[in-house]
């Protein structure tokens, strides 16, 4: 997901996104544990995602504030 589309969705919406994309990280390393995906590399992926949606969480949260 592009910083883009982040930035295009409403508040409410980055926490549900946060939500859904953190239980599917949890639920794909369970698998990859269990047995290799073909892709370990969008471990990778859905981490930094997640990194994007919680950065511009954090940004709205900060100007709110100010």
């Amino acid at each position: 997901m592009k910083i883009a589309e982040v930035k295009g969705l409403s508040t409410k919406e980055l926490k549900e996104k946060v939500d859904a994309e953190a239980a599917s990280l949890d639920q794909m390393k369970i698998n990859h544990s269990v047995s290799p995906l073909d892709n370990p590399a969008k471990i990778k992926q859905l981490r930094r995602t997640i990194a994007r949606l919680k950065t511009e969480l954090h940004q709205r949260e900060q100007q709110v504030n100010n």
